[in-house]
């Protein structure tokens, strides 16, 4: 028996070829299940705004984030506002920005490294006293989520801490920001299983290049529009535009409705 073979049929079987090819190689570029879950809790945090006054999303949402004890933003029902300053070392704008904020009554977190623990620790008393949580920023600001061991991430916490009990006869409140916002879903555990919560941001502006500073009104107009209930505000305490427009940043946010709570109220509880 002879079976014959058309030019129609050739081109009918390449067809069927290339599509299963296309399919093949979809599948291995979009892979299913977990794999795709796990790599959203991976890389830089980032945020979208999507209409001025609301929250924006985060790159891994606010749920999903609940699950290791880390947050981004609070309430969306309640315009409070968690102000957060990031201190990698000290030039001088500190004073400024604690004065503000006492003048206000405006609990903050200031995230440290070990350099700051050693070069300011008369700022790092001053924080405590007037009821400022001081945050863990790591000892020597890696990129942490290049740490894989616990071993290492734990020195990392586990050493800043150190310095600050030395410091002040105090154990440090469990709240921690990875450098750069750079963090892991293994990172989100470990600090997770060393009693931390991560603390992200929903409000930030480009603060940190001392040699290039925003105006006033550069400022005011990333920080006024976008605020929104439940906002975890980044800020540096290395800015020299922060320290001389947070008295009436915080006027303006106040006059808007705004309140100003602590991160232990973000957490919900009293941290350890």
């Amino acid at each position: 028996m002879f079976i014959t073979i058309t030019c129609s049929m050739l081109r009918r079987v390449a067809a069927s070829a290339a599509a299963f090819a296309v399919v093949a190689a979809l599948f291995m570029m979009f892979p299913q299940g977990k794999t795709e879950q796990t790599a959203a809790a991976d890389g830089n945090w980032g945020l979208s705004f999507r209409a001025e006054g609301q929250q924006p999303e985060g790159n891994v949402s606010a749920g999903e984030l609940r699950q290791w004890d880390a947050y981004y933003v609070g309430d969306a029902a309640e315009k409070v506002i968690y102000l957060t300053f990031d201190a990698g070392y000290e030039n001088g704008c500190t004073t400024a920005i604690l004065d503000a904020l006492k003048k206000h009554s405006a609990p903050a977190c200031f995230f440290v490294v070990g350099n700051y623990i050693d070069t300011a620790p008369e700022l790092v008393l001053r924080m405590v006293q007037e009821g400022h949580i001081v945050g863990n920023h790591t000892l020597h600001h890696p990129d942490m989520s290049a740490i894989q061991d616990e071993a290492s991430f734990s020195a990392e916490l586990d050493g800043l801490a150190d310095k600050y009990r030395e410091l002040t006869g105090e154990e440090m409140k469990r709240f921690y920001r990875p450098p750069q916002g750079k963090f892991s879903e293994s990172n989100l555990a470990m600090a997770q299983k060393l009693g931390y919560r991560t603390i992200f941001w929903s409000l930030a502006y480009v603060d940190w290049y001392t040699d290039d500073q925003p105006t006033d009104e550069q400022a005011f107009s990333k920080l006024v529009p976008r605020i929104h209930p439940g906002a975890v505000v980044l800020l540096h305490s290395t800015s020299a535009t922060n320290a001389r427009i947070l008295d009436e940043l915080l006027a303006k946010w106040e006059a808007l409705g705004y309140r100003f709570a602590s991160l232990e109220e973000l957490a919900g509880e009293r941290a350890e």
